[in-house]
């Protein structure tokens, strides 16, 4: 009896909603800890070493599960998929955070923004709302999703692309 290939759309979605979660439960710990609003950093890059680690890790089980056999497009769509698709679940989040949970926390955030930028000795007020108005259209729901769905699927473009030159193997019996 044949197994079945796995497909990569598939076995990447599953993948992807794991990460996506993993960015909500970050999400969701600095906002309880109060972390989000005093500007906190490091949760943040708990995700990116996680990132790179899923993707990686997807993409040998797919080759593990596809006969020890991957190429290289098969690891970047895997990828990709993952990363747009983990996207695509914290943007979700995002929304009903900021548009039911707590309609107030983006006005706030802005705040902070603004005052560490006062904070800054060379940053005059004049100087500062200027650079509050490329901040506010970062944090717009559209282009703030967008640009997080963008940043993404390149960061997972290029840790698959490195994934896959590191594991493929093609079949060379076909």
């Amino acid at each position: 009896m044949e197994t079945q290939k796995p497909t990569t759309g598939k076995f990447a979605m599953n993948y992807g909603i794991i990460l996506g979660v993993v960015m909500i439960l970050i999400s969701v710990i600095t906002y309880v800890t109060g972390m989000a609003l005093e500007g906190t950093q490091w949760p943040q890059y708990i995700y990116y070493i996680i990132f790179p680690v899923v993707i990686f890790y997807a993409i040998s089980q797919f080759k593990s599960r596809n006969a020890g056999l991957l190429s290289l497009g098969e690891a970047i769509k895997i990828g990709v998929i993952i990363a747009a698709i983990s996207a695509i679940v914290y943007i979700i989040y995002g929304f009903i955070f900021n548009y039911i949970i707590d309609p107030d926390f983006m006005n706030q955030m802005k705040e902070v923004v603004r005052d560490k930028m006062l904070e800054n000795p060379n940053m005059t007020p004049e100087l500062v709302d200027q650079q509050m108005v490329w901040v506010e259209k970062f944090m717009s729901p559209v282009l703030g999703s967008a640009f997080w769905i963008a940043a993404s699927m390149f960061f997972g473009l290029l840790w698959s692309l490195i994934a896959g030159l590191v594991m493929k193997k093609e079949n060379t019996h076909a």
